[in-house]
């Protein structure tokens, strides 16, 4: 390499999709030797980002000694989705939905992903860290916060990241009441034997975050592997109209008169505004129809989507870091899943089983009531 580079400036990136234990073995070797002196070096690290708090702080700690925080790009490829920057540009480039965004018209928001295969659990890594390390903790928190961060100044990845950390900080303790665990069966009956005994593979939980934009107004989240179909989307569910003269005309399901706000990667990408509209014929009776706003647009610019990989590792190449976390995000993440993994692992929680290619734990629907949601059953 030295021999071709010569003096001119060149630029390395260092992609290191190692495990978390050979991490620093490799990142501060590369750091001390394999730098270049002219130009910019970057390195990848993939996730999930730790074990614990305390191990996570310790990795940022020792990189950041070796490298700047503007080199380090935590990538986590499901935030390449389309689904997350349709997020921000639905919010904030549309009139129409801006100033809705707050607890005076929202009522709930729910973030779903599951998968359909369990194939990932086969093996050492999904046994070492679980469904929480492995997807809450990066994917579900990013989403979170990016969908109630306030308008940042600009849209450079700086900015967006400043706003995001302030949510990450605001998401209240989770009491661990309103977290539902749950362990993949195999064939036998018997919990899956790739896994170890305690390993969640299914997670749902209530957050809220306590600031002025979102206090009361809860966030259910609810992921796992070996389900019934693979599914990404945020579900956004507005109040009730108040003092609706057309209550009586939907029928004897009061969500009906919900307005609902869908984003959704999987099973098939859409962009959904769940509206009220009459019922064609005689007499007044009212029905919810779903406008697709993503249909037309598709047709319309008829563009192949890019893998997720490739968006994130193009953003690498441009030094565009707003999908990346940040090390004050990592630890506010941390802060926010500590407690609920401490006391998993410090009483020993027991999952409840689950069939594979069913909905996940009877629990979860009991949580959703409880915080008075109803998850979409639209499997």
């Amino acid at each position: 390499m030295a021999h071709i580079e010569g003096t001119h400036a060149v630029n390395r990136i260092f992609y290191l999709a190692v495990p978390q234990e050979a991490l620093l073995d490799v990142a501060l070797p590369l750091a001390d030797s394999a730098q270049t002196m002219h130009g910019w070096n970057r390195i990848i690290i993939e996730k999930p980002f730790g074990f614990t708090s305390l191990y996570s702080k310790r990795v940022t700690q020792s990189l950041l000694s070796r490298f700047e925080e503007k080199q380090i790009y935590r990538i986590d490829h499901l935030l390449g989705k389309d689904l997350i920057e349709n997020l921000t540009v639905l919010r904030f480039s549309n009139l129409v939905f801006e100033p809705l965004w707050s607890r005076t018209y929202i009522r709930s928001v729910q973030v779903i992903f599951s998968e359909e295969t369990a194939a990932e659990i086969q093996g050492r890594y999904f046994g070492n860290y679980g469904i929480i390390r492995d997807i809450v903790h990066s994917h579900i928190l990013q989403t979170i916060a990016l969908f109630a961060m306030e308008p940042p100044v600009s849209l450079d990845g700086e900015d967006i990241r400043d706003e995001k950390v302030k949510v990450l900080r605001s998401i209240r303790k989770v009491d661990f009441e309103d977290v539902v665990l749950g362990q993949l069966k195999d064939t036998s009956g018997k919990v899956d034997r790739y896994t170890k005994s305690m390993t969640p593979t299914y997670f749902a939980a209530a957050m809220y975050i306590d600031n002025a934009r979102w206090d009361g107004v809860p966030f259910l989240i609810k992921t796992g592997i070996g389900l019934m179909k693979n599914r990404a989307e945020i579900r956004i569910q507005f109040h009730h109209v108040p003092g609706n003269i057309y209550r009586e005309r939907i029928g004897h399901d009061t969500d009906l008169d919900t307005n609902e706000l869908v984003l959704r990667d999987q099973p098939e990408e859409a962009i959904l505004l769940k509206v009220n509209n009459k019922v064609p014929g005689l007499g007044l009776q009212l029905d919810a129809s779903e406008l697709n706003l993503l249909r037309y647009g598709l047709w319309r610019y008829n563009v192949e989507v890019p893998d997720s990989y490739e968006h994130l590792l193009l953003d690498v190449l441009d030094g565009d870091n707003h999908l990346f976390m940040r090390s004050d995000e990592l630890a506010a993440a941390w802060n926010v899943l500590a407690p609920v993994i401490h006391e998993i692992d410090q009483n020993r929680v027991a999952p409840e089983l689950y069939e594979a290619g069913d909905k996940g734990p009877i629990n979860a629907y009991y949580l959703a009531a409880k915080h008075g949601v109803r998850w979409d059953d639209d499997w």
